[in-house]
């Protein structure tokens, strides 16, 4: 797939972090990985903490996909708001995937913290507008919900708003469990980790086909190598839709850009993740070196030509509305990109086995929330192959719907 139009601010700030060969010989092992981007380094890091054999194959550069494109926003609000969830998969199911969401962002700084990484991960907080007077109810009704389940946040009325930001709304959610990282940066780390610890890391190799049976799977490379794995793991993120028949998420094309570093905050506090109730919706973040991101002007379809002529529109229209909620900020673009994005119809990931192939599992983080999901789906999958419970997993099946 043609994923990213443009130049990712990631991988263009950050340069090569590594490099990894490709694939040459025949290879044993206990788990293969496709995928070297987030999803796929945080299992090989889960895995091989656990000590289970690793091979990971990645058919660009290692994080060179989705995850460069990544703005990286951590928060456990899915796109999916807690009340209209809690109609899709009951309110059990519902809580227990924002909770799981929520200790994931706290995760994510612990493995940061242990591959080195830490300064590219911030905690923050959130800041949920309501985008017009018809959101407020659902607003009140999402906060009473979470409230009742013990997440901490705030509803702010218009005045609060304005208080605290150059701008206001009818209403917002101001939730303190958030936080933003640099992906291409924690992909690289956790990578360098693992392959540390005994992982064995390609890229530049692509897995042309496998085969599974009872005994285990085997994995035939474009470079004529075969790997024989007692599990294979998907976590090639959008692409993996190739590889199943099910209809599994619409593809859209999201836009993004990043302003050079900015001296004054006026009017935003915090600096916390924003981001409303419309959908699609427009949000913003910061990065260490005080630069803004502002993403979203999501189209319905993902046609990749479509997607690169329409960037520098798009961009544009982002930018205007950075001025409309900081008129006192100015912002001058440095980077501007777009990539494609996928959504399920609950907002939930898909984490389980291919349908009569238990050999054959999925790590399928799709929707605004999949850094988080991929540390839910790398804790689940280790317990599975560790051979323990894993009462969550239900959440996340292949035929929940």
């Amino acid at each position: 797939m043609d994923l990213n139009s443009g130049y990712p601010f990631w991988a263009v700030k950050n340069g090569l972090l590594g490099t990894y060969p490709r694939l040459q010989q025949d290879l044993n092992c206990e788990v293969v990985v496709i995928g070297g981007g987030i999803s796929g380094a945080l299992i090989a890091h889960y895995l091989t903490e656990a000590n289970i054999e690793t091979v990971v194959l990645e058919k660009r550069e290692i994080a060179g996909g989705s995850t460069s494109a990544s703005t990286a926003l951590l928060q456990y609000e899915i796109d999916t708001p807690l009340t209209e969830l809690v109609k899709l998969v009951g309110e059990q199911n519902a809580v227990r995937a924002y909770q799981l969401c929520r200790d994931a962002i706290d995760k994510v700084a612990e493995v940061a913290q242990k591959v080195g990484v830490a300064d590219h991960f911030s905690y923050k907080t959130s800041l949920y507008l309501a985008s017009s007077r018809w959101h407020v109810k659902q607003l009140r009704q999402e906060y009473e919900l979470r409230k009742a389940n013990g997440f901490n946040l705030d509803f702010l009325e218009k005045g609060a708003i304005g208080e605290r930001f150059s701008f206001n709304a009818p209403a917002a959610l101001y939730s303190y469990n958030a936080a933003e990282v640099d992906a291409f940066q924690l992909a690289h780390g956790l990578f360098k980790h693992a392959a540390q610890r005994g992982a064995q890391i390609f890229d530049r190799t692509s897995a042309k086909e496998w085969h599974a049976d009872s005994a285990g799977v085997t994995v035939t490379t474009d470079t004529g190598c075969r790997i024989h794995a007692k599990y294979l793991i998907l976590a090639a993120g959008y692409e993996a839709q190739n590889y199943i028949k099910q209809t599994l998420v619409k593809f859209r094309s999201s836009y993004a850009i990043a302003s050079e570093p900015l001296s004054d905050f006026s009017g935003w506090h915090e600096q916390c993740l924003i981001w409303e109730s419309a959908r699609p919706y427009v949000y913003m973040r910061t990065t260490s070196e005080g630069r803004a991101i502002i993403g979203g002007e999501d189209d319905r379809i993902d046609i990749p030509a479509k997607r690169d002529a329409l960037l520098e529109r798009k961009a544009a229209k982002l930018s205007k509305r950075f001025n409309n909620f900081f008129p006192h900020i100015p912002l001058h673009v440095d980077y501007r990109w777009a990539g494609t994005f996928g959504e399920t119809s609950d907002g939930l990931p898909y984490i389980d086995h291919l349908p009569d192939q238990p050999r054959i599992l999925l790590a399928l983080g799709y929707g605004g929330n999949g850094i988080t999901y991929s540390i839910v789906a790398a804790e689940l999958l280790r317990d599975r192959l560790c051979q323990r419970p894993t009462p969550d997993a239900a959440i996340f099946r292949l035929d929940r719907h």
